[in-house]
């Protein structure tokens, strides 16, 4: 016999589950461990011979083979059924759950545990791989326990693999109008007394915006179905969270409780407030049951640990976007337009000469005056005069109602009268609807390294992988930042790759030791300055005496470096103010000026690098994640931000294929689209026309290329790079063709044979060979454009000249010696370019030359023609190498036959 338990006072998802698994396991039979809620017995009054229920008492304990136990874990929840665990024949115990961070006591042979809104749900995603049919009544019961235990999908447990699982099971024949019926039956007779009696009851506290109510009902029995009126009274007050206590007595000295929670306040979790007390359930909703206890003390603690959850509300100061961008009312509609194409803004505050907000001027208003034809005209007389300003310290919930009341799109923040920031209604909705990467524990999301995952999401406490997955001393290192921008009343954030590379890294490889850490200070709202980043890296050198202290850039960027140190090794840690960038022409280097940490990342380059992780309180370990970068990690996948990305900045084109070819990533299709664009569009050529300096497409290049050329995975990025099109950035007629191809896998040869001592600069010799591919009239002008090293430009200038000659005149060469001869006179880079472009015929000479006659030494020194009486002068180099040449030719074999070819040649 094989069983399928479901816990006491079963709901809707338990028996769902239950009867979904009797179709995947054929057969099996149902059993109620003990009760049910009231809509659950009363739907079972009507369709209980649609399902294979049994009683307890009606089975064998000895006849049973298997067990599986759905919408639970724990032993005490299964009521007398607990006992079949225990027996020593039973074959296997199987658990399907979605319930995590649950310490389970039932000695499971498999689990089936996932952070999904109900339990049915797995069940109907292993009946649709095997491709089982459901009839409507099996249907209708599992589709009411995933509608019941995620609020018809309003939860915030719900998952889209419960609705996926939910249209699903409409099509399989499930019944609405049943579902409708049993979803929500109203409250029974006892139970509206019940609310009475709680509401003239109940009692409040307010905390940082929020309602808590409780009340306490002591009855002579149990009640089924105080779950119903827990969300009966949760609706009819409107409160946030409640917590609703019934006590009843078991005997003259002994009672038990049940409390049942409900919390709409973001951020609380009651599952982990009740598993203390040995109860659980969700984040939103959890109950437990006790025996014997003291109701008032075990009410009080829950509150008290409601109370410490409570997050405290979102202010302006937290939202908005500071510096702002402001204009004088003198300024013309055209100028304010061209300022907010340059920034990027949907408006601009208007302030007087003293720096006192006088107006706002939006997108539209300009678009309008413009459409008039008042370009000349100055803002004063377009912009809203009538403003709603709020101050720092206004909750995110004041915000939202001004926004909603008055339809205002920004709202500018006060302080001192003085403009300190703008709150837009993008801010808000950004708050109110981001994806909120946490589970019932409070965890958050941990990016699956698996090349092969689908977006399934592992979730783990931020803050504490932050520092198990980081070398301790680089822990300890970001502490004492955060500490120190704490005690200036700025905001630290780790940025960049650093948080991308967390974020992917296995958690079995052990800590990271990164190389390259950026810091960000955000702190404009607190008086920082643009010298922000300097200050904090001076305070950290004191700190750190043994690092270097570098200040650069005009806009007052630090870095700290060490170099093989003990604890840090070669660190390099950049810290800057945030800021935003504008590039005054494609390919320049941007103009930069002070910002906040929003912008900061909106000016990177992809949205897996525009990521960043809050080191200070009150909210460290919080993950900004603006523009989605965390699912384009989980999709494996390189997005760029903006759609003009590539037309300003070429590089970022080839740091998209590296990081691509480096994490095994796939461009998404839209960003391919945009590289494919800029490069066709022939911006970059007449970029280079038109100005004389041009970084993205010389310095910042060059860096980009030995990046590339110097990583293990050099050839799978150079072929992207060619699929693109954009090896044209080197120079338009550049392309990876076969014959290129051969000569590069050539050159790896040469480099593994002829310079295993890596005396030469190994990328810098791919990009030689990937230059010398192109016509001779265009090498030297590409070299000097990647301002590559002068010896570089000048072999790549003179590379044609010498083929030539060595393909002219080594046919020609009749003895070893002469071969010597020609070739000596030219560097081991000149001859592997040579050797890369020459026939197989002269390439084998030029092979011979380098691994045999070059290294041929003539049999006697200076010291023996001293000896020997030859006086000491310039004619040593040539009898030297005469003895040399007699040598490769074959005409000396030996000492003695040297000294005579000497005497001959070289008589005293």
């Amino acid at each position: 016999m094989d069983l399928i338990l479901c816990h006491t006072t079963a709901d809707f998802d338990a028996l769902g589950a239950a009867v979904g698994l009797t179709r995947l396991l054929p057969g099996s039979k149902i059993v109620l461990s003990g009760g049910s809620h009231p809509p659950v017995r009363d739907f079972l009054a009507l369709h209980r011979d649609e399902y294979p229920l049994i009683e307890r008492r009606s089975v064998n304990p000895g006849k049973i083979r298997s067990l599986t136990v759905v919408d639970t874990q724990q032993r005490d929840r299964l009521g007398k059924a607990a006992e079949w665990l225990d027996l020593p024949h039973i074959g296997e115990i199987i658990i399907y759950d979605h319930h995590l961070g649950q310490e389970s006591d039932i000695p499971a042979t498999e689990s089936y545990i996932s952070s999904v809104g109900a339990t049915t749900t797995l069940i109907v995603e292993q009946l649709q791989q095997q491709e089982i049919s459901l009839t409507p009544t099996e249907a209708t019961v599992m589709a009411l326990g995933i509608h019941v235990d995620t609020g018809s999908l309003t939860y915030d447990q719900s998952t889209p693999r419960d609705a996926l699982a939910l249209a699903w099971l409409m099509q399989q024949g499930a019944s609405l109008s049943v579902i409708s019926t049993y979803r929500d039956p109203g409250l029974s007779v006892q139970l509206q007394q019940l609310l009475t009696e709680s509401l003239e009851n109940l009692e409040y506290f307010c905390l940082h915006g929020y309602t808590v109510a409780w009340v306490t009902l002591r009855t002579k029995n149990f009640v089924p179905g105080l779950s119903s009126l827990a969300s009966e009274l949760v609706e009819l007050t409107e409160i946030d969270a409640l917590l609703l206590a019934n006590e009843y007595p078991l005997g003259e000295e002994d009672s038990r409780l049940t409390v049942i929670g409900r919390s709409h306040i973001p951020k609380t979790n009651l599952n982990v407030l009740f598993q203390l007390l040995g109860g659980g359930g969700h984040s939103q909703a959890a109950s437990l049951n006790l025996r014997g206890v003291d109701s008032e003390a075990i009410l009080k603690q829950l509150l008290d640990g409601v109370k410490a959850q409570i997050p405290h509300p979102l202010t302006a100061r937290d939202l908005m976007s500071s510096p702002v961008r402001t204009i004088l009312p003198e300024t013309t509609i055209a100028e304010a337009q061209r300022i907010l194409l340059r920034y990027g803004h949907s408006g601009l505050s208007v302030v007087d000469a003293q720096g006192q907000l006088v107006g706002i001027i939006s997108r539209r208003d300009l678009d309008v005056a413009l459409h008039h034809g008042f370009s000349h005209a100055p803002v004063k007389g377009y912009m809203t005069t009538n403003l709603k300003t709020i101050a720092p310290d206004t909750t995110l919930p004041e915000i939202e109602s001004l926004m909603v009341t008055y339809d205002i799109g920004r709202l500018p923040v006060l302080e001192n009268e003085q403009l300190v920031g703008l709150v837009t209604r993008t801010d808000v909705l950004r708050e109110l609807h981001q994806e909120r990467d946490e589970d019932e524990d409070g965890q958050k999301f941990k990016i699956q390294n698996d090349p092969n995952a689908t977006l399934t999401k592992f979730k783990i406490p931020l803050s504490t992988e932050l520092q198990n997955r980081l070398a301790p001393q680089l822990w300890q290192l970001l502490t004492t930042a955060s500490q120190e921008a704490e005690k200036l009343g700025w905001h630290l954030y780790l940025v960049g790759g650093a948080v991308r590379d967390l974020l992917l890294a296995n958690a079995t490889s052990g800590t990271l030791m990164i190389k390259d850490i950026d810091l960000v200070v955000d702190g404009f709202h607190k008086s920082a300055d643009v010298g922000a980043g300097v200050e904090l890296a001076k305070a950290l050198q004191q700190l750190y005496p043994a690092a270097r202290l570098e200040i650069h850039g005009a806009f007052q960027t630090a870095a700290l470096l060490w170099h093989k140190d003990p604890e840090l090794d070669s660190l390099w840690v950049d810290i800057a103010t945030a800021r935003t960038e504008f590039y005054p022409y494609p390919a320049a280097n941007p103009e930069v000026e002070a910002s906040s940490i929003r912008q900061d990342l909106y000016r990177r380059d992809f949205t897996i690098n525009a990521i960043a992780l809050r080191l200070t309180t009150p909210r460290a370990g919080e993950l900004l994640d603006f523009f989605g970068g965390l699912l384009d990690l989980q999709a494996r996948q390189i997005r760029v931000l903006h759609p003009n990305s590539f037309i300003e900045d070429p590089t970022r084109i080839y740091r998209g294929v590296r990081f691509a070819v480096r994490f095994g990533f796939q461009i998404e299709p839209q960003t391919e689209e945009f590289i494919r664009y800029a490069i066709n569009s022939g911006v970059y050529d007449r970029t280079a026309q038109e100005n004389s300096k041009t970084p993205a497409l010389q310095t910042r290049l060059k860096t980009e290329l030995k990046h590339i050329l110097q990583a293990p995975y050099w050839k799978s990025a150079l072929q992207l790079l060619d699929n693109l099109g954009a090896l044209q950035c080197i120079h338009p007629t550049l392309n990876l063709d076969t014959e290129l191809l051969r000569q590069l896998r050539l050159l790896e040869r040469c480099l593994r044979r002829f310079d295993a001592e890596q005396t030469l600069i190994h990328w810098e010799m791919r990009l030689e060979a990937l230059i010398a591919h192109l016509a001779p009239q265009y090498r030297a002008k590409v070299a000097k454009n990647l301002q590559l090293q002068e010896d570089t430009i000048k072999r790549l200038q003179n590379l044609a000249f010498a083929q030539t000659e060595v393909m002219e005149s080594l046919p020609k060469c009749h003895s070893p010696s002469q071969v010597v001869q020609l070739l000596r006179q030219y560097d081991l880079p000149m001859l592997i370019l040579i050797a890369l472009q020459s026939p197989r015929s002269l390439r084998h000479q030029i092979w011979e030359y380098l691994t045999v006659l070059a290294n041929v030494q003539p049999l006697l020194n200076g010291n023996d023609l001293k000896k020997l009486g030859y006086t000491p002068g310039p004619q040593y180099r040539q009898i030297l190498d005469d003895i040399v040449a007699a040598t490769l030719d074959g005409v000396i074999k030996d000492r003695t036959e040297a000294e005579e070819f000497l005497a001959q040649h070289y008589p005293k």
